[in-house]
């Protein structure tokens, strides 16, 4: 399918004698469509999502209040209020934007900060949202300056300020907007402007998951694609998933996709999750090849640390970014891994588990 890039018509229509405010019209035409058809990912990433609150498995504290919120907002006929969801990748922060809208009985619309390059791109999605709509943006920390200082009189007033003219003959004219709920999605809260972050109402910080809860999601998702597993299997996929939904679901894939061709697509049991695991090159506490070579190079290459985020970047040929935001919390939350002032540090707990010495100073603290 050929692609063709989204038009973003602005004009501004000269108001008429009589008629003291001016009319700000923004003409969005999405002339590229992406065509998801044979895209198995993207399709079980939809199937597997689930559409109420109910089945919503974990964040137990942050769904209670996201009911309340729902409810009460029902209640009075209005819109939520704006709401941050902030934590690690894969944790649901999508998920559970597209079941508030669900749950409001609210259509979505569905956008990312890097896709938000001009001031008019943001104003053409705003000026097109109807009454009570969900507008969700994902990585909204990536918003440049510019941008998210459109958002301020759209989240508190709901209007859209636009200058006409330049120097001198310059004026301002202010655009209503319908009354809508922004979800803002994020991994690194602390990088959003204050001013923007204080306009929502709601923050939420979804946490890792507990183990028994990677186990429901692996239990319900089995059902939904007619894949037979067994206790055992399921929990040492489980043990394996980095406390992490997304994580579970594709590991869950790949088991499936290893026993169709390995056990004959019957039950899958623990030796053939086991024979999968190892295949994918992942131990029996979740870490892949690139965390064990990240803390491998920190002991052999410098002494088990401290090193700087940049160094171990360089060292192992990934993004500092990456490396933050992906592997570092999963490491810290297991107790490989040592944040300092001076840098990063190996712990005990790393060496013994890559199968290193433990070093003196080490023994005798």
């Amino acid at each position: 399918m050929e692609e063709e890039l989204i038009e973003i018509e602005e004009r501004i229509i000269t108001p008429q004698a009589g008629n003291e405010e001016a009319v700000f019209e923004i003409t969005l035409r999405p002339q590229q469509l992406v065509d998801f058809v044979g895209h198995e990912e993207a399709v079980f990433e939809i199937t597997l999502r689930p559409q109420q609150l109910v089945d919503f498995v974990g964040q137990e504290q942050l769904k209670q209040n996201l009911n309340i919120a729902i409810q009460a907002a029902t209640k009075r006929g209005e819109s939520l209020e704006h709401i941050m969801l902030y934590g690690n990748p894969g944790l649901g922060k999508t998920t559970l934007a597209h079941i508030i809208a669900h749950e409001m009985n609210a259509n979505i619309k569905v956008t990312s900060g890097p896709t938000l390059e001009k001031v008019g791109d943001l104003a053409a999605i705003l000026s097109n949202l109807q009454e009570g709509d969900v507008l969700f943006i994902d990585e909204i920390h990536r918003l440049n300056k510019t941008i998210a200082e459109v958002l301020y009189p759209a989240l508190e007033d709901y209007a859209l300020d636009i200058i006409i003219g330049q120097g001198p003959a310059a004026r301002s004219i202010r655009v209503p907007l319908a009354h809508f709920t922004l979800i803002g999605a994020t991994t690194k809260l602390s990088s959003l402007p204050g001013p923007l972050r204080d306009r929502f109402g709601h923050v939420y910080h979804l946490n890792f998951y507990e183990p028994e809860d990677i186990e429901k999601i692996i239990k319900r998702n089995s059902n939904i694609l007619k894949v037979n597993i067994e206790p055992e299997a399921l929990a040492l996929i489980a043990s394996r998933a980095r406390r992490t939904p997304r994580i579970a679901n594709r590991l869950l894939k790949r088991v499936r996709d290893y026993s169709e061709v390995h056990g004959n697509g019957g039950m899958v049991n623990k030796k053939i999750a086991g024979e999968a695991m190892a295949l994918l090159a992942i131990d029996e506490f979740g870490l892949d090849e690139i965390d064990r070579r990240l803390l491998t190079i920190l002991i052999e290459k410098f002494d088990g640390g401290p090193a700087g985020l940049n160094t171990l970047a360089a060292a192992i040929a990934e993004e500092m970014d990456t490396i933050e935001t992906i592997y570092e919390p999963f490491l810290l939350q297991m107790g490989f891994l040592e944040r300092t002032p001076r840098g990063r540090k190996a712990t005990n707990a790393a060496y013994k588990h890559l199968g290193f010495d433990t070093p003196k100073i080490a023994t005798l603290l």
